[in-house]
């Protein structure tokens, strides 16, 4: 059923052994502890975060031929908990045995924001009939809409009243979704610059030394795979949000967004020549500082050997 209802399985079963801090007791004196600790009040409520195991010890004892618990016969609380470790396959088949635990919006709930963490939708009066269910399956759709062709996935999504009509919605779609794939999603970014410009505004890069943020900025926006005019407007933009998000950095270091736009070219390079197998002859760290400070003037020697540093022991800034 699942890896959450494997453990609360498995654990009840090692309960039922009367496994112990010394090892595994015998079945008889498992059994012998449980019955005394039921049967003492003083040992009825002893469960981590309030879980009641008087009430739990006693259902399993009326239900010791059953190879699992009934979770209708626990606490919602302590049910709804087993269940939200179950991802949305699993929680289709729980319903089958336990229809309205299974079926309970906020389950579903959970699910679509943990996958899909913003929509347009969760911030309205939710329409007659509304399920997270059904949104779900929709969300679920649409994604596999979009991986296939992602005009027709956006149109999808607005048809359903999923998503607005917005480049700024649009993009905040993008940053909080792990389920597109990027090759399309680089496309779709490619021709609609509109959501790339406001999904370049939402990464935050305040304190990040310059890979790091190169990096993360990657992650979301994947580089393309050739050098070009699309990876030339990526580096242009991200350049201008790390001075915007670094003001005091950049007036302290002495760097204008075209500085900025020079370094990553450069990582991005060193990059390359580091981690190519083809590349025999790697580019010292030395000449690295020549390059760089003959290309971007009024940079340290030390802030550029700090840039050669993390890319030698961390990897590719675009991997």
């Amino acid at each position: 059923m699942g890896q959450g209802l494997w453990r609360v399985a498995r654990n009840q079963q090692l309960q039922h052994q009367g496994l112990s801090g010394q090892g595994y007791l015998t079945r008889e004196h498992g059994r012998r502890i449980a019955a005394n600790n039921v049967s003492n009040p003083s040992h009825r409520k002893q469960a981590q975060g309030g879980i009641d195991i008087y009430h739990l010890l006693k259902t399993r004892k009326s239900k010791e031929q059953e190879g699992f618990i009934n979770l209708e016969m626990l606490p919602p609380e302590l049910s709804f908990t087993i269940l939200s470790y179950l991802n949305a396959t699993d929680l289709c088949l729980a319903s089958c045995v336990w229809q309205d635990l299974a079926n309970d919006e906020l389950l579903w709930q959970g699910l679509c924001k943990s996958t899909w963490g913003h929509c347009s939708i969760y911030n309205k009066n939710p329409p007659l009939g509304f399920s997270f269910r059904k949104l779900y399956m929709q969300l679920d759709e649409g994604s596999l809409t979009f991986n296939a062709n992602p005009d027709e996935g956006v149109n999808y999504f607005m048809s359903k009243g999923i998503l607005d009509d917005s480049p700024k919605e649009i993009a905040k779609f993008i940053f909080c979704t792990r389920t597109l794939n990027w090759k399309k999603l680089r496309i779709y970014l490619d021709e609609r610059r509109d959501v790339l410009d406001d999904l370049v505004t939402l990464h935050n890069f305040r304190n990040q030394f310059l890979p790091n943020a190169l990096r993360e900025f990657f992650r979301h926006i994947h580089a393309p795979e050739e050098r070009g005019e699309y990876l030339e407007t990526l580096i242009t933009k991200f350049s201008h949000r790390f001075c915007a998000c670094n003001p005091d950095l950049m007036r302290e270091l002495g760097l204008s967004p075209d500085a900025v736009y020079v370094l990553c070219y450069s990582l991005i390079l060193l990059s390359i020549d580091l981690t190519s197998p083809h590349v025999k002859n790697k580019m010292s760290k030395r000449e690295f500082i020549r390059n760089t400070r003959r290309a971007a003037q009024n940079i340290s020697e030390d802030f550029v050997g700090h840039l050669y540093d993390n890319i030698y022991l961390i990897g590719h800034v675009a991997a």
